[in-house]
């Protein structure tokens, strides 16, 4: 128990695995089957449905490009890295390339960089000390520790960036259009809405969004008549009807119509960038908010216990992900994947920098505390040993939150 709570302790402080391939060999039988269970259930994703497996190509893709971020800066830093892993566990296939272990391993749960020499915990050969990522500048580390989710950033807003050229961006369109037959004895279908009209007006009111439909038509009381104009076939029809009471409130005016006034418009690439760019900051500040609900124990406990979990908080793993993914792509296709991968990219690379160990946001957190507490004589080296206890605890959260998001994803399954 205690070497493996050692082992545990080095790995945090390290930020992966501390033992190379040629004291931990590959177990062959692991290898064979840890391996044919991950290609058979990536063939079962795509018999079931292939836009699942779109969708969990992309979030491997995704998470191999962190690495390569930190892989890239940390080479061009000059620091070491010995190690560059697909998952986590027992290795299935490993090389060994100018020195560096490049591998695939049991669990599709991340991935990892080893750098020598994280922090004061972190032992290596002294002939390495130069080239450890503690003794670069701050700058260089800060690069290297928040690559992997500037990386996320990147993704997001090129893949927004490629969709809103191609596909469009889905926004307002400009027009009302009635996607249903009214509702029967409705005050629209006796005044002879049909599918495909386009609202112009109403009372009077232009309506170029569905909600200034709805606000047009909750502004009148039941029993008041009103003008409603509308494009059919490119010319003006100019209805009359009376409204009648809302069935959920008899105090509003209804009129029974099903209208939507949103669509996919293609952009030219100025503004694909600058939407891009746009939205993936909307994007990162709902995200923030995301982290700070999904790592509340009270929302997991209340997600667990409550008849119908909450889909604002309930906590979700890489299955629920992909059940939304393979229903997303059922009806939008792989523009739809992209936009779901770029929303999926922009939240990982903000978890990720929460400012506590093992994330990425803890490694930036102590190289911050020790250029804040470093003198020009001296340099700070923070006792990482001291954090040991609540990294264990965050992961301990982590571990409860995928398990609760897993319990989650199969009895009420998201998409």
């Amino acid at each position: 128990m205690n070497s493996f709570y050692n082992k545990f302790r080095h790995e945090i402080a390290a930020g992966g695995d501390v033992v190379d391939s040629v004291a931990e060999p590959r177990d062959r039988t692991t290898a064979i089957l840890g391996g044919g269970v991950l290609l058979a259930l990536l063939a079962y994703l795509g018999v079931r449905n292939i836009w699942t497996l779109v969708f969990v190509l992309g979030l491997l893709i995704s998470v191999f490009l962190h690495e390569l971020g930190h892989f890239m800066t940390a080479k061009w830093s000059g620091m070491k890295v010995t190690q560059f892993y697909m998952g986590f566990g027992p290795r299935l296939w490993h090389t060994v390339h100018n020195g560096i272990e490049y591998g695939i391993r049991l669990l599709p749960l991340g991935a990892f960089v080893r750098i020598v020499g994280m922090n004061n915990l972190d032992e290596c050969d002294p002939a390495d000390e130069a080239r450890s990522y503690r003794a670069q500048s701050y700058p260089k580390r800060m690069l290297v520790i928040t690559a992997g989710s500037l990386m996320h950033l990147v993704i997001a807003v090129s893949l927004l960036f490629g969709v809103y050229i191609f596909a469009g961006r889905y926004s307002e369109s400009g027009s009302v259009k009635v996607m249903e037959a009214p509702m029967s004895q409705s005050p629209a279908q006796i005044a002879g809405v049909r599918v495909n009209d386009v609202v112009l007006s109403f009372d009077g009111v232009t309506t170029r969004s569905r909600s200034e439909l709805v606000e047009a038509i909750v502004a009148h009381q039941p029993g008041d008549v009103v003008d409603v104009v509308v494009s059919r076939g490119g010319q003006p029809v100019t209805l009359t009807a009376t409204l009648a009471s809302n069935p959920a409130d008899n105090t509003i005016a209804f009129f029974g119509v099903s209208s939507w006034s949103r669509e996919y418009a293609k952009l030219n690439p100025l503004a694909a960038i600058r939407y891009g760019v746009s939205d993936s900051a909307v994007a990162a500040v709902q995200s923030v908010r995301g982290v700070f609900t999904i790592l509340n124990p009270r929302n997991i406990v209340n997600s667990v216990t409550a008849p119908v979990a909450d889909p604002s908080k309930r906590p979700s793993t890489v299955v629920g992900a992909s059940q939304l993914g393979g229903e997303i792509g059922r009806q939008e296709g792989f523009k739809g994947i992209l936009i779901l991968l770029a929303g999926v990219n922009i939240f990982i690379g903000i978890f990720n920098m929460f400012p506590l160990l093992p994330f990425d946001g803890g490694h930036a957190a102590i190289a911050t505390y020790e250029r804040l507490r470093s003198r020009r004589n001296r340099v700070y080296r923070a006792d990482v040993g001291k954090m040991v206890p609540v990294a264990t605890a965050v992961v301990a959260l982590l571990i409860l939150l995928m398990f609760a998001g897993l319990y989650l994803d199969i009895t009420q399954p998201l998409g």
